[in-house]
């Protein structure tokens, strides 16, 4: 079977995040936030935790309150009582220099700082206050990202170049005097943060707006203009599939170029929906683009003219439900079953072609067609399927394969 091209990356200055490493040539990392009051401590920890479990590497956490600040310690000290040590990161706004100051324990207990250089202050007051920031970080050798966001972004600034553009014989674009004013925002609160001492293997950058065509036009400015680990997401995706086609769109075109660090799908979730779908977003990208395997993928037949029985769906619903009900368990006994490759096919145009580039496929007997699945194996016919027990006998050989396959990876 073939494998996908491996994406060059861009060279970048590789970031310690708790126990994660991002940028240089470690893992794309995902991550998440949370939407509960931090205040609330056990609403926050079960959100941290659910989040984590579905694979989260690094989750942020609001902390805009002195009530939020004083959570935070008690907040990790649960998570570790679960056993749980995800890299927790603050996102602080407007009163980050008081917080972390006057609650040196929420400072301690945080992995990561997360500083929006266009709420900090305003003139000298900005300096100091972004400074306040910096300090605290160096002082309990925290990371910082600086996080530029095109609905927050430093007036004083965009005022400045708006005025040098105005002075041009040729003037540009206003929203590409926008985009521009988000990196300049980014490469001067760098060299800002270093000229305190923070060193860039401290520093993640991010640059979000909303729009897919211009996430990806400032990701490519900023690439070019810096060497810091990136951060990727559009900063309100929206919901449910218009959010994650948007995401995927973008964050496909910039990872493919490879460009982007860590990555986060921000989902607006349905009232009382499952926050974790951001998390599975992120997985299936970077699964799709061939980046990190997360889980098993499936190849699967949509369904056509040729397979309107009821047979072949119900034989596609009852593996694929075996697949997602197995992982949990599979994923701790058989390392390395994320990369397993599984096609459940519908009938005979497609089916024996799709299942030979299958660890393991199966083609299901379409409208009219004979009740057997011709079953492969690496590329070869294995056996042919017939009767009642097709499922469970296809699943008997998944098992197989897996015990052969990986079962030695744990002894």
């Amino acid at each position: 079977m073939r494998g996908m091209p491996e994406i060059a990356r861009r060279r970048s200055i590789p970031v310690k995040v708790g126990k994660v490493c991002v940028g240089g040539r470690h893992p794309i990392a995902v991550q998440s936030m949370t939407n509960t009051d931090t205040a609330d401590v056990a609403a926050t920890v079960d959100q941290v935790a659910a989040l984590a479990l579905a694979g989260s590497e690094m989750v942020r956490v609001t902390v805009n309150t002195r009530e939020a600040a004083r959570a935070v310690p008690e907040i990790v000290a649960r998570l570790h009582d679960r056993h749980i040590d995800v890299p927790l990161i603050g996102d602080f706004h407007y009163n980050g220099h008081i917080l972390l100051r006057e609650y040196r324990d929420c400072a301690k207990a945080l992995d990561k700082y997360r500083i929006n250089p266009g709420n900090v202050g305003m003139g000298r007051q900005h300096d100091d206050n972004f400074r306040a920031i910096i300090d605290v970080a160096l002082d309990h050798e925290k990371p910082v990202r600086i996080g530029v966001n095109w609905g927050s972004l430093d007036q004083a600034l965009v005022t400045r170049m708006m005025d040098d553009n105005a002075r041009l014989p040729h003037p540009k674009d206003a929203n590409d005097v926008v985009m521009e004013a988000m990196v300049a925002s980014a490469v001067e609160s760098t060299a800002l943060a270093r000229s305190y001492g923070m060193g860039e293997d401290r520093i993640i950058l991010s640059a979000k707006v909303s729009g897919v065509q211009d996430l990806i036009d400032v990701y490519r400015r900023l690439a070019a203009r810096t060497e810091c680990a990136l951060h990727l997401g559009l900063t309100e995706a929206g919901m449910g599939r218009r959010g994650i086609v948007a995401s995927s769109a973008a964050l496909a075109v910039l990872l493919q170029e490879g460009i982007g660090d860590t990555i986060r799908v921000s989902l607006t979730p349905s009232p009382g929906g499952d926050r974790t779908e951001e998390v599975r977003t992120c997985q299936d990208v970077l699964q799709s683009l061939g980046i990190r395997s997360f889980s098993p993928s499936v190849t699967a037949c949509p369904g056509c003219g040729r397979t309107t029985s009821t047979l072949f769906q119900e034989m596609a619903a009852d593996i694929q439900t075996y697949l997602v009900s197995s992982m949990p368990k599979w994923r701790e006994i058989y390392p390395g079953v994320e990369n397993l490759k599984v096609a459940v096919m519908g009938c005979v145009v497609n089916g024996p072609g799709e299942s030979k580039h299958a660890h393991v496929g199966i083609s299901l007997p379409g409208t009219g067609e004979e009740p057997k699945a011709p079953v492969y194996v690496d590329g070869r016919l294995m056996t042919t399927l017939k009767g009642p027990t097709i499922v469970d006998d296809f699943n008997a050989i998944l098992n197989e394969y897996l015990e052969t396959k990986y079962g030695n990876a744990r002894k």
